[in-house]
C-alpha cells in the first residue's frame, strides 16, 4: 500500500507543480509586460518591476492554484490510465474506495495549504505590493481614493447617553499608521460637538493584536474643534455665528476607540485580499454599528469554503483514472474536464454576485457552488466505477 501511495502522490504532485509553475511563469511575465511602461517614472527601476511582480505572485497563486490542481490531476490520472499503470493498481487491490482516500488525502493537503496562503501570504503579499507601488507615486502611502475610507462607532459617555463617531481615514502609510485621520463625533440628537483632525495616527491595539476588543489612536499634528455649549465656554472659545467653538492644536493627542488596528486594516483592504479573520472581525464591527456587512460576509463565507475548492477539483480529476483509454478522444475528454474545472470557478464567483444582488444568505451564495460540483463529481466517479 506504501508504494501505490507513493506511486500516485509522486504522479500527482509532480504534475501539479508543473502546471503550477507554468501558471505563475504566464502570470510572471504578463504582470511584467505590463510594469514595463511605468520604468523611469519617479525612480520605477528594473528591479522594482520584478518585486512588484513578485509580489503579485501570492494573489495569482491562490486564484489559479484550484484550476493547476485540476489541470494536474486529470493529466497525471489519464496518464495512468493510458498506460494501464491505474488498470493494474486496480488489479492488484486498489478499489474505488481506496483510491477516493488516497486523493482524498491530497484534497486536504492541499486544502491546508490553501488555508495558510489566503490567511497569511496573500494579505502579506498584497499589503507590501501596497507600500511597494505608493513610494513610486506622487503622494505618501496607500491612496484610498477621494473620500478615503469611513467608519463608525458608537460610545457610551456617562450621563450623556451613546454619541455616534465617525472616522474619516485617508490613506495607508503601514501597518497600523494612517494618514489624514479625521474624526467627527455627535451627540444623542445627531449634533456635531466635536471633530479632530491629525496628518497622521498610528493605532496600538489593547492587548492582543488579533484578540484585542480597543485600542488608542496616537494622532500627530492634531487640530481638535469642539462645539460647546454656553455654560462651558472658557478663555479660548470664540464666538461663530451663532456657534460657541473651542479649537487647540497639540502636536499629539491619545484618542482610545473600539477600532483595532484589525478592523481599520480591514476597512482599508480589498475584501479579497483580507483574512478569515480580518473579515470576521470586520463584519462583527459593521453589524454591531448597523452597516451593511452582507458583501464582506459572502467573502467571508467564501474564503471559509474556497479550500473545499480543492477538494472538488480532486473528485472531479478521479473519474479520468477509469476513463478507457484505449476507446479514443482522451484528449477531448480532457479538455472537457478543464472546462468543466473553469466552469466551476466562474460560477463560483458569479455566485457570490448574485448572492449580493438577490441578498441570499451569505453561507448560501459561497458554498452553492462547491457543494453542487463535488456532488456532481462523485455522480460521475460512481457511474463510471459502477457501468463502465
Amino acid at each position: 500500500m506504501n508504494t501505490v501511495r507513493r506511486l500516485i502522490f509522486s504522479t500527482m504532485i509532480t504534475h501539479v507543480g508543473f502546471v503550477t509553475l507554468a501558471f505563475s511563469a504566464l502570470f510572471f511575465f504578463i504582470d511584467f509586460v505590463e510594469e514595463l511602461q511605468d520604468l523611469g517614472h519617479h525612480g520605477y527601476t528594473l528591479t522594482n518591476a520584478i518585486w512588484t511582480c513578485v509580489f503579485l505572485q501570492g494573489a495569482h497563486f491562490y486564484d489559479l492554484f484550484p484550476i493547476a490542481l485540476l489541470i494536474g490531476g486529470i493529466l497525471a490520472l489519464a496518464r495512468m490510465a493510458q498506460t494501464s499503470e491505474f488498470t493494474i493498481l486496480r488489479t492488484g487491490g486498489l478499489g474505488p474506495g481506496r483510491a477516493l482516500a488516497l486523493l482524498g488525502i491530497l484534497g486536504v493537503l492541499a486544502a491546508l495549504l490553501m488555508v495558510v496562503v489566503g490567511n497569511w501570504y496573500v494579505p502579506w503579499s498584497e499589503e507590501q505590493l501596497a507600500l511597494h507601488r505608493a513610494k513610486f507615486s506622487n503622494r505618501q502611502g496607500l491612496n484610498l481614493g477621494h473620500g478615503g475610507t469611513w467608519l463608525r462607532e458608537r460610545r457610551e459617555v456617562l450621563g450623556k447617553g451613546f454619541h455616534n463617531i465617525t472616522v474619516n481615514v485617508g490613506s495607508a502609510n503601514s501597518q497600523g499608521e494612517f494618514g489624514l485621520v479625521r474624526i467627527f463625533e455627535f451627540d444623542t440628537q445627531g449634533r456635531l460637538i466635536r471633530r479632530v483632525a491629525a496628518e497622521r495616527a498610528e493605532v496600538e491595539a489593547l492587548g492582543d493584536a488579533t484578540t484585542a476588543t480597543g485600542s488608542v489612536w496616537h494622532l500627530k499634528k492634531v487640530t481638535d474643534t469642539r462645539w460647546l455649549s454656553h455654560e462651558m465656554v472658557g478663555e479660548q472659545a470664540v464666538l461663530d455665528g451663532s456657534k460657541i467653538i473651542a479649537e487647540t492644536h497639540p502636536d499629539q493627542l491619545d484618542w482610545q476607540s473600539s477600532l483595532t488596528p484589525l478592523v481599520v486594516s480591514a476597512s482599508v483592504l480589498p475584501p479579497e485580499t483580507m483574512s478569515t479573520l480580518a473579515l470576521w472581525r470586520y463584519t462583527q464591527h459593521l453589524a454591531t454599528n448597523a452597516q451593511a456587512a452582507q458583501r464582506y460576509e459572502i467573502e467571508f463565507w467564501k474564503k471559509t469554503f474556497y479550500p473545499l475548492v480543492c477538494m472538488v477539483m480532486v473528485a472531479l480529476a478521479l473519474p479520468f483514472a477509469y476513463l478507457h483509454a484505449r476507446s479514443g478522444s482522451m484528449s477531448l475528454k480532457i479538455f472537457g474536464g478543464i472546462m468543466l474545472g473553469i466552469s466551476f470557478v466562474l460560477i463560483n464567483h458569479i455566485s457570490s454576485h448574485l448572492g449580493l444582488l438577490h441578498q441570499w444568505q451569505p453561507w448560501l451564495a459561497a458554498a452553492a457552488p462547491s457543494i453542487a460540483y463535488l456532488l456532481l463529481s462523485l455522480s460521475a466517479f460512481v457511474w463510471l466505477v459502477r457501468y463502465r
